[in-house]
């Protein structure tokens, strides 16, 4: 059974910063895109950040230049660094694979790590 399990969340102050790391493991044959997503209280949950397996990226634009997403595909890996956090970042961080790009009834999902920026 695949498993993605984050860490790196925590309570941070305004500017501070914060490193998440997900690690994938179980019958993973391939790995097309890995991203972070994440969601608010009350709010839809978004698109952070992706990487494909080629390493490419792509950011929200909320996050362009404060946020770093990389991978390590043979540790099967990927990380968020999240630099000069502010309150609005506060919220709860999820992983995501795609393995095969053939739609989100394939795709797999952390539990979620929180993050809260407050003073």
């Amino acid at each position: 059974q695949v498993q993605l399990e984050e860490s790196g969340g925590g309570l941070v102050q305004p500017g501070e910063s914060l490193r998440l790391s997900c690690v994938a493991s179980g019958p993973i044959f391939r790995i097309n895109e890995m991203a972070w997503y994440r969601q608010a209280p009350g709010k839809q949950r978004e698109l952070v950040a992706t990487i494909t397996r080629g390493g490419s990226t792509e950011y929200a634009d909320s996050v362009k230049g404060r946020f770093t997403i990389s991978g390590d595909n043979t540790k099967r890996t990927v990380y968020l660094q999240m630099n000069s956090l502010s309150p609005e970042d506060t919220a709860v961080y999820y992983c995501h694979l795609d393995p095969n790009g053939l739609g989100p009834e394939y795709d797999y999902w952390g539990q979620g790590t929180q993050v809260t920026v407050s003073s």
